[in-house]
């Protein structure tokens, strides 16, 4: 289905000034299409004047739908629809008398010219399905009258209203709770959902005949709404704004729509949400981040501690080789830390591992090379990597430059000669390729992996399996030393995450 943005570019003539403002419209049209009971259809006029494209289609919350079909993309030749082309030609508000029949259903059609800077730019097409109507009431007559109100607004040009739009996750529909102000701030009208909000407000007596935004303080405390000058501009209805405001009871999104047909203002529309029990979940969810990055934070000191009384053990022991081991215990029980402690200072479960690789980079080459100067440079980016990738990932790497260290360039556990070492790292989606590479004395003729003895290789061999990746060990291609090629599937983040 084509969007919007690609008819008008495709199919029209219209500016991108004139798209943003159609955009901004159906941003906001679902509050229409409810008040109206009515499905809405933006006909966009053809740039060769043959007709008009369906750039954008809603149907109402509130009522029956009168399409059951998706119209966008659909051409409508000029003619076929009469009302559309007056509307485009008069710059006013065109009704068909009696309805039209789709599929044995009486459809009352409408079409409301939009109107930016003076200029017709489209026409929304307003189409209501009659079956099963009845006589309205109240709540409906207030709908009705607010929906006349805002399509005047379309036609002539005030409305939407520039910078402000509904389509967020958590702005007010009008079935959450509806009031009519008029222009002192009065409620003339409340639907029996915003009564009920108010109720968990803490309100007794009814809301009729009351100014909102007078009443709204006596029943949120100052230190739990925001500054006056806000209440005043949304719960009076004065400016096309939402705030948050409650109390300890109730968490209530409030937004309000100054209506302003004919250039009058005659009051506001006020929408309500009761969001008290969204606002629990958010918190809940707060406290279990806050949670979570307090375990990972307890986990790196308790990791740190381990590394430390390894770390004097081993200072401790008088043979080499226990000396050794402790060592790389103590490196490889750092290189988790490292880990723990960018997820302790991180909001979700990933790790910026750029940052991790660029400090196991200097643990290893600052621990490992006393003797020669090996230099370690990083080209590519790691981006961002799932928790549960992330710790096996850096151990990997930790093993292998730790392995080119030592055997690349030196004996015993340490470097004696000078050199460098390659990190490149390739991503493609949320598939990682990394490669380590060194300009060293290379591997022992006849070696394989599988068969090594080396305690380094077997859990770089067991990590990479464990996040379901291949690596592929060799002589480097292009000269004397050895190349590592570690490639995994998937790390649980796409690349630009």
């Amino acid at each position: 289905m084509p969007s919007l943005q690609a008819l008008a570019r495709d199919r029209t003539s219209l500016c991108p000034e004139d798209v943003a403002w159609l955009s901004l419209l159906v941003a906001d049209w679902q509050i229409v299409a409810d008040l109206s009971f009515a499905d809405l259809v933006l006909w966009l006029p053809a740039s060769d004047g043959s007709g008009y494209w369906a750039g954008a289609q809603m149907r109402p919350t509130t009522g029956p739908t009168a399409y059951v079909d998706d119209l966008v993309g659909s051409f409508l030749p000029v003619g076929r629809r009469p009302l559309v082309d007056e509307a485009l030609r008069d710059g006013r508000i065109a009704r068909e008398g009696d309805p039209e029949w789709r599929d044995d259903v009486p459809v009352r059609v409408e079409a409301i010219p939009v109107r930016r800077e003076g200029r017709l730019i489209a026409v929304v097409g307003r189409h209501t399905n009659l079956q099963g109507v009845r006589t309205p009431s109240r709540l409906e007559l207030s709908y009705l009258q607010t929906a006349t109100e805002l399509s005047q607004m379309i036609a002539q040009g005030s409305f939407p209203f520039p910078g402000d739009r509904s389509d967020h996750a958590d702005t007010p529909r009008v079935g959450d709770g509806f009031i009519r102000v008029d222009a002192d701030g009065a409620v003339t009208y409340a639907s029996p959902n915003a009564l009920s909000v108010y109720r968990r407000l803490g309100l007794t007596g009814d809301l009729a005949g009351q100014p909102l935004a007078g009443l709204t303080r006596e029943l949120v405390p100052p230190a739990m709404r925001p500054d006056e000058e806000t209440i005043s501009a949304v719960l009076g209805g004065l400016s096309p704004r939402d705030t948050e405001l409650g109390n300890g009871q109730a968490t209530v999104i409030v937004r309000a729509l100054p209506l302003l047909p004919g250039g009058v203002r005659t009051g506001a529309l006020v929408l309500l949400r009761d969001v008290t029990e969204l606002r629990r979940r958010d918190r809940e969810l707060v406290t279990k981040d806050a949670t979570i990055r307090e375990i990972h934070h307890r986990v790196k000191n308790n990791l740190q501690t381990v590394a430390a009384l390894l770390r004097l053990q081993a200072r401790r022991i008088r043979v080499p080789e226990g000396r050794v081991a402790l060592e790389e215990a103590v490196r490889r029980v750092g290189a988790i830390a490292v880990v723990h402690e960018t997820l302790s200072q991180g909001f979700d479960e990933s790790v910026d591992f750029d940052d991790v690789m660029d400090r196991l980079t200097r643990l290893v080459t600052d621990v490992g090379t006393s003797g020669g100067a090996v230099t370690a440079r990083r080209t590519g980016s790691f981006g961002a990597i799932g928790s549960d990738a992330a710790t096996p990932l850096a151990m990997v790497f930790t093993e292998l430059l730790q392995n080119a260290v030592e055997h690349a360039f030196g004996s015993q556990g340490r470097s004696s000669r000078s050199g460098t070492v390659e990190v490149r790292c390739a991503r493609e989606g949320d598939a990682l390729e990394l490669v380590v590479e060194d300009d060293g004395v290379g591997l022992p003729e006849g070696f394989a992996l599988e068969s090594s003895a080396s305690l380094g290789l077997s859990i770089v061999s067991t990590l990479v399996a464990e996040v379901g990746g291949t690596i592929d060990l060799g002589p480097r291609p292009d000269g004397p030393g050895t190349r590592v090629v570690v490639q995994v599937p998937s790390v649980g983040v796409p690349a630009g995450r």
